[in-house]
């Protein structure tokens, strides 16, 4: 890792470090061991399948967005470097990074256009945090959080109406070669977030924390955008603050909250951890 590398990661582990050292001095660790340990292994296996089903819709709309600009990979390819990159996102902060690997391997063995393939990848995150956003914002007014911050209540019915209308406007006006995919990949992006939901569902039954389902998935929608922000390394640390933090507000032990939060974050690291075996035959089927 150069100099320049490490001084943008430096930061981010710092942060997610304090944020993880904040969240675990407000809990009770053997309390949230036992949660997980008593968690329902059936639960935790469907949280990983509807995981992974997610991730293939997401390499379902990003391989549509790389054939807008002529290459032609196959849904099999894709899916390897999708997963390629969620290692390297994960496990590699602040060195080449997912989206570059993913750009750098197509600019490299497919010719492919370097504004193109960056502009694909940008839209790509755009037209998964429009969802994310929209279904965040829906699931607060059904939630007890919209009790406790009413004036916001107005700000987040004008987001529920802007959020996919502005989306259209950046392909139509600033991703003009992408707008014939706009419907496609607008709705992969709602079926991603919603096998993601399943997922946080299914480690909240694992858990056993059906009371507060509707407030379980509105923080964890909002974790999930918090941990898009590149302040820390993967949203670690992040999530469990957002969980410590939301589960306060209602007067609810936390302990739950950040055993669900961590669970989760297993599960990315599990199946993004199969990247690192995919790496290699990615290369090798990429340059023919």
């Amino acid at each position: 890792m150069g100099n320049s590398q490490l001084l943008k990661t430096l930061p981010k582990l710092l942060l997610s470090l304090l944020a993880l050292a904040y969240v675990f001095g407000k809990v009770d660790l053997q309390e949230v061991w036992k949660i997980v340990q008593e968690s329902s292994p059936l639960y935790l296996l469907a949280a990983l399948i509807f995981f992974n089903l997610s991730k293939i819709v997401s390499s379902l709309r990003l391989n549509r967005f790389f054939r807008s600009l002529g290459l032609r990979l196959g849904e099999i390819e894709a899916l390897r470097l999708y997963y390629i990159g969620m290692f390297y996102n994960l496990f590699l902060p602040g060195g080449i990074g997912g989206d570059g690997y993913k750009i750098y391997l197509l600019k490299t063995h497919r010719e492919g256009e370097f504004k193109g393939l960056l502009a694909a990848t940008l839209l790509d995150r755009l037209s998964g945090l429009a969802p994310l956003l929209f279904f965040a914002g829906l699931l607060f007014l059904f939630s007890a959080y919209q009790e406790r911050f009413p004036w916001f209540v107005p700000l987040d019915w004008l987001g529920l109406f802007l959020v996919f209308p502005l989306l259209w406007g950046l392909y139509r006006f600033l991703f003009s070669r992408f707008y014939e995919v706009f419907l496609p990949t607008t709705l992969l992006g709602i079926f991603t977030q919603l096998l993601q939901l399943a997922s946080a569902w299914a480690i909240a039954r694992a858990l056993g924390m059906e009371d507060h389902l509707t407030e379980i998935l509105t923080l964890f929608l909002l974790s999930s955008v918090a941990a898009v922000l590149p302040i820390s390394i993967g949203g670690v640390g992040i999530r469990e603050f957002v969980f410590l933090a939301g589960f306060g507000l209602l007067g609810l032990p936390p302990d739950p909250g950040v055993a669900f939060s961590l669970l989760f974050f297993l599960i990315t690291a599990l199946s993004s951890f199969a990247g690192l075996f995919l790496k290699h035959r990615l290369e090798e089927t990429v340059d023919h």
